[in-house]
């Protein structure tokens, strides 16, 4: 059973930066789409940033500028950089890994990040 597992949530004050880690636990074979989404409570979960394996990478209008996603599939591994954060970034941020053209898809347990003065 392949775990997807983040790391790098915290508290910052706004302005800040953090980046968020995802590697799978085991070799995924196929990976094609990698994506981070977010919850905020009381709010569905969004797609914050998502990068194919050729490397095209779409963002939420919200973090246009601010976040990067970038991964490494020697690695299965995903980042987000993410500068310049905002009180309304604070949620829990999971990573997703869709491979085999969507029959197999993984989420990570979820890294809270809060933001705030």
């Amino acid at each position: 059973q392949v775990q997807l597992v983040e790391s790098g949530g915290g508290l910052v004050q706004p302005g800040e930066s953090l980046r968020l880690s995802c590697v799978a636990s085991a070799i995924i074979l196929g990976i094609n789409d990698m994506a981070w989404y977010r919850q905020a409570p009381g709010n569905q979960r969004e797609l914050v940033a998502t990068m194919t394996r050729g490397g095209s990478s779409i963002y939420a209008d919200s973090v246009k500028g601010r976040f990067t996603i970038s991964r490494d599939n020697a690695k299965n591994t995903v980042y987000l950089q993410m500068n310049s954060l905002k009180p309304e970034d604070t949620a829990v941020y999971y990573c997703n890994i869709k491979a085999r053209w969507g029959r197999d898809n993984y989420w990570g347990q979820g890294t809270q990040v809060t933001v705030s003065s």
